[in-house]
């Protein structure tokens, strides 16, 4: 299986994870961040979509081998869903945000039948708000959602406790601790920052972190 260490590497090499303490983005929610987190970029990059895709494939024997189908959230989860139901010859499908306004109205894409065993397969756990939502319509559907697994997370402590609220696990390839500490080895950020990015994980509404130990 992909070691925690080997994703970060792989994310960061890429710039699927990007931080930039000393000048943070500004999220939607109009908190600040200083990392920046897009894993679609790992489907550009052969090498590096080997390495995640084989690792969420691991993740699933490893933790749901009794798994009988894979969904994606949408729309991030969908193409690496389908790439490793490909790799495990598993059936796929995927969960929209919200039912179509035409035709047969699925919010469920893909066959589905009552009591299937079904992992949802995400891109990245930040406050853990949308995959449960996804989970949510999958129980309501009557799957059996064995978990979650996922390229990151956060490891904040919403996610955590809404997870454990919902009653579902996830287990992620890597996760924020390891990508800041293989960030400072490999001097993308300075070995200072680490607290500072922490600080952040610990509590993002709380910008404190922007201006220590600068």
């Amino acid at each position: 299986m992909a070691n925690e260490a080997l994703i970060a590497r792989d994310l960061l090499k890429i710039g699927a994870v990007f931080f930039r303490p000393d000048e943070p983005f500004t999220w939607a929610s109009g908190i600040k961040s200083p990392v920046y987190t897009d894993n679609r970029l790992t489907l550009t990059a052969p090498e590096v979509r080997d390495d995640v895709e084989y690792g969420l494939a691991e993740l699933i024997k490893e933790h749901y081998p009794e798994a009988e189908v894979l969904m994606g959230t949408s729309t991030a989860g969908i193409a690496h869903a389908a790439i490793t139901a490909h790799i495990l010859n598993m059936p796929m499908g995927y969960v929209r945000g919200g039912a179509k306004d035409h035709g047969r109205k699925n919010q469920i894409e893909g066959k589905l039948e009552a009591g299937q065993k079904v992992v949802v397969v995400e891109d990245l756990i930040s406050t853990g708000g949308s995959v449960i939502e996804v989970v949510d319509v999958l129980r309501d559907a009557g799957a059996e959602v064995l978990g979650i697994v996922s390229i990151f997370t956060y490891g904040m402590q919403k996610s955590v406790t809404r997870l454990a609220e919902a009653r579902v696990e996830n287990h992620s390839l890597t996760n924020f601790d390891t990508i800041a500490t293989v960030a400072a080895q490999l001097d993308y950020i300075k070995e200072a920052d680490i607290v500072r990015l922490k600080k952040f994980r610990d509590d993002p509404s709380d910008e404190s972190w922007i201006t220590a130990s600068k």
